[in-house]
């Protein structure tokens, strides 16, 4: 049998238990040109709460009724798909059961040898590539910029602050509590790292950035974006990435005020979906492989387990309770 999370009902601000149905039915047949995946692991992301409105953005909202979206990895158990063996493992988008039936598009083979597989639908999957096109080919990072990056304790954020920190900038992190904090300077390197829970973030990016910022890499927009923007330097550059503060908002989003300073410091605001990289995944995560086997990257996953605990697990992106990655073990 195939346990699987239905998507049922649109939330209006956060998503909660009666956003999603759990259900079990027959492990499907395949047909040919399919494969047949049993699912080890789904990848919890900040932007699920963006694909369940009904609204125009980079991918289709989901429809009511469908399997949950999201990253998985796990084992080709049966293939009617010459590209496909059996007992191969894949990487791609499975959604939340156990079981998933494809044609194989958008899925690649990963090799669980070289890296444990949470790893390759965090930073060697779609965080990991987030993070590498993001910074180098948007934020055009050079030896010796300021690099002030929010959510550094993510799974994109992490990432992006060490591949800052292998180009030879100066790195500045953002992130929640003393914890995390701790953890971006201590076990991944940071230059320093400022505690938006407990300490005012315009003022701490006075004392870290006192000559300004190069690059900003924005994952939680509001109020911490609009303290980025104050801190331009000439020509910076500033990559949106997510804005989490803001998905769950029943109101309008919030902009930023302080935009002016793009006109004034002739700076730029660019958008970063990692699906028009997808031409280039394999060099991505070759490099960043080769820098993790150096141990110049350090990847954290933070993995529950149980498919039935998907939605206390998945709120934990939005309260902060997670370290880097987010993942569901969902096959007992």
């Amino acid at each position: 049998m195939n346990k699987q999370l239905l998507f049922i009902k649109r939330p209006q601000g956060e998503a909660n238990a009666s956003t999603w149905s759990l259900e079990t039915n027959p492990i499907p047949e395949i047909s040919d040109g399919e494969i047949l995946i049993k699912q080890h692991y789904v990848s919890l992301d900040p932007a699920m709460r963006g694909w369940m409105n009904d609204a125009r953005s980079y991918i289709a909202p989901m429809e009511i009724g469908s399997v949950m979206r999201a990253g998985s990895v796990g084992e080709v158990v049966a293939s009617k798909n010459p590209k496909f063996e059996v007992g191969q493992y894949v990487a791609g988008t499975g959604g939340v059961q156990q079981y998933a039936v494809t044609d194989g598009k958008g899925f690649y083979p990963v090799d669980p040898k070289l890296a444990p597989l949470p790893t390759y639908i965090g930073s060697l999957g779609m965080p990991g590539m987030t993070a590498f096109f993001g910074i180098q080919e948007v934020g055009k990072i050079k030896e010796g910029d300021i690099v002030v990056v929010s959510g550094a304790a993510g799974a994109v954020g992490s990432i992006v602050g060490q591949i800052a920190k292998i180009k030879g900038c100066h790195v500045v992190g953002i992130a929640g509590g003393a914890k995390k904090c701790k953890y971006v300077v201590d076990e991944l390197g940071f230059d320093a790292c400022i505690d938006y829970k407990n300490e005012d973030v315009k003022e701490r990016l006075k004392v870290e950035c006192p000559k300004g910022l190069d690059v900003y890499f924005d994952n939680v927009g509001g109020e911490i974006l609009d303290a980025a923007l104050g801190r331009l330097r000439l020509h910076a550059r500033i990559v949106i990435c997510g804005a989490i503060s803001q998905y769950n908002n029943k109101e309008a989003v919030k902009g930023p005020s302080n935009y002016l300073s793009l006109l004034v410091n002739r700076a730029s605001m660019t958008g970063i979906v990692v699906f028009d990289w997808a031409d280039r995944y394999k060099e991505g995560a070759e490099q960043l492989g080769k820098w993790m086997a150096q141990g110049k990257i350090k990847s954290r996953e933070d993995i529950y387990e149980g498919i039935e605990n998907f939605p206390e697990t998945y709120n934990r992106l939005f309260s902060g309770e997670k370290m880097g990655k987010l993942v569901l073990k969902v096959i007992e």
